[in-house]
């Protein structure tokens, strides 16, 4: 709730806001809506997946936290999450299929076409 009301006084001032969050359910997804839409913005909901689950669990199982004390979940723990289907449309990018530069060029491109099409 904290960040999305800095997006939506960020959005008042004419800043463009991207918002880096996982969303695994539709209330947080309804906030990200609810804030754009109060901001006049446009909204880009961008679902980043991993197709190959092994690759997703090698991930998960060797990735080292760079924040002092913050401890990463498991795999158990990440596999084990709620996640709601979405129910709207959205982006999806596959990391087992593209790079990161790939994912990013996509990601660019539909918040390009989006802000053309609202011209």
């Amino acid at each position: 709730m904290a960040l999305a009301a800095i997006a939506e006084d960020n959005l008042f001032l004419g800043f463009d806001v991207i918002a880096d969050t996982v969303n695994p359910v539709g209330v947080s997804r309804e906030l990200w809506a609810q804030t754009a839409s109060n901001g006049a913005a446009h909204l880009l909901n961008v679902e980043v997946i991993c197709s190959d689950n092994a690759l997703h669990r090698k991930r998960v199982e060797t990735r080292v936290s760079d924040i002092n004390g913050l401890v990463v979940p498991n795999w158990h723990e990440v596999s084990k999450r709620t996640f709601e289907p979405w129910q709207c449309d959205r982006l999806i990018v596959d990391t087992a299929l593209d790079s990161v530069d790939v994912c990013a060029f996509r990601i660019a491109k539909e918040m390009e076409r989006l802000k053309f099409a609202a011209q």
